[in-house]
């Protein structure tokens, strides 16, 4: 994981939150949306992600005038022999960009939701089994509205996380000037793992021992953000899930087989804040749910057993 985070920022220079959020996420097996203007890197990411696992990508260009069958894929007739072929669409792949998802219609947008959650699409009552690992990254611009079409609960509840990539310091700015003088840093950018790593990545996040006071703070978390005044839709269990998940890959990252409480904290704003929906109040004094669960989840005390390593056998 560390070595795919200093790959991928030799294109995505300066943003290492946003490649660490990334490379954690394709080891929890999620999904990812990146949000913020455009020219900030959203696609770039994406890309730099998919050569540096060695798999299968495919981009999506998302516009209002796309249909389910687009990214599906479609059975084509063959006079030959007068049957159908199916040919997959570009979903039938390891790594997905979903280029600013908001601009397809609510139908087309449900055509992911099955291959996010179940790993399989189902196509004129027949199911295809999508290749592993599969990771969507999803994009979209924060500040374009007009012919756009807000992501719905369900799609958003099945992002891990949600990040913005915002702008690069002045040096770092100045550092990505200069890299791409000649040529884009991405061209160079070779394979540095294969899918079956990548699969042996992933089970491995599925060991790190999670202490069962770690399960009783994620889910204090959880019920108090069902609880607050301003919040009129909480976290849902999924959500919890993916908080234990994501605090699993960031403990490994750090280079430990247990989980912390401040690996669910790192992670939390980013896991929570897009899945829950504030009440017309809040909106109204313009509160941001990052701001309402980084409040909430400082609030929660902390686990104070003595110890949330893995017990000794």
């Amino acid at each position: 994981m560390r070595r795919m985070t200093h790959h991928i920022e030799q294109v995505i220079i300066g943003r290492r939150d946003a490649v660490e959020a990334a490379v954690v996420v394709v080891a929890a097996a999620g999904h990812l949306l990146v949000e913020d203007v455009p020219g900030t890197g959203k696609t770039m990411l994406a890309r730099a992600l998919a050569r540096s696992m060695g798999c299968s990508f495919h981009r999506i260009q998302l516009t209002p005038d796309l249909l389910p069958a687009d990214i599906t894929g479609t059975s084509i007739y063959k006079p030959s022999d007068h049957t159908f072929e199916f040919r997959p669409g570009p979903i039938a792949a390891q790594v997905v960009l979903a280029d600013e998802l908001n601009r397809a219609t609510p139908r087309t947008q449900s055509a992911l939701l099955e291959a996010m959650e179940e790993r399989q699409m189902t196509v004129d009552g027949t199911t295809y089994r999508l290749p592993t690992p599969f990771v969507v990254i999803a994009t979209q611009n924060s500040v374009e509205y007009e012919g756009t079409f807000p992501l719905p609960e369900a799609q958003l509840d099945r992002f891990s996380m949600r990040i913005a990539m915002g702008y690069p310091r002045l040096a770092d700015e100045l550092n990505v000037l200069r890299a791409q003088r000649t040529q884009h840093p991405i061209t160079a950018l070779a394979a540095l793992t294969t899918a079956a790593e990548i699969q042996a990545l992933q089970q491995v996040v599925t060991q790190v021992y999670v202490d069962p006071v770690i399960d009783e703070y994620v889910l204090t978390i959880g019920r108090n953000t069902r609880r607050h005044d301003d919040i009129t839709l909480g976290a849902s269990t999924r959500a919890l899930l993916t908080l234990v998940r994501i605090a699993q890959a960031y403990a490994l990252l750090a280079g430990r087989d247990y989980v912390v409480p401040d690996d669910v904290r790192q992670c939390a704003v980013a896991v929570i804040a897009h899945r829950i929906m504030l009440g017309s109040g809040a909106r109204l004094r313009g509160a941001s749910p990052e701001h309402i669960i980084r409040d909430l989840v400082e609030a929660v005390p902390l686990p104070t057993q003595r110890t949330t390593r893995r017990p000794e056998r």
